[in-house]
């Protein structure tokens, strides 16, 4: 069974960046599509970004302009580089894949059969 395990979350200032990054060992997301999404505390939880691996990427509309979703396919590691942070990113980052093809950059959560744990990011103003 697939697991997903999210890496670098933190504490940093607005304005800072930090970078995501999520291995699955026994899924590689050279094949899969992945995804990062976020919840904070009383919210629903809420897509990222999605990509299917190349230029093919898509983002929230919250966080356009500011995230960059990549994937190495050596690896078959999963990364999501977030600048210029506001203390509204706070929250919970959890990657996820589809497992399965064909696949997509579908920001519908119910898309994604693995999920990770999640990692915490809090921004102070």
């Amino acid at each position: 069974r697939a697991r997903l395990i999210e890496s670098g979350g933190g504490s940093v200032q607005a304005g800072g960046s930090l970078r995501l990054s999520c291995d699955a060992p026994g899924l590689s997301f050279a094949t899969f599509c992945g995804a990062w999404f976020r919840q904070a505390p009383g919210k629903a939880r809420e897509a990222v970004a999605g990509t299917a691996g190349g230029k093919m990427a898509r983002y929230g509309d919250s966080v356009k302009g500011r995230a960059t979703i990549s994937r190495d396919n050596a690896k078959g590691s999963l990364y999501l580089q977030l600048d210029d942070l506001k203390p509204e990113d706070n929250g919970m980052y959890y990657c996820a894949a589809m497992g399965y093809r064909p696949c997509s950059t579908s920001l519908d959560d119910s898309s994604y059969l693995y999920w990770g744990q999640g990692t915490q990011v809090t921004v102070s103003s």
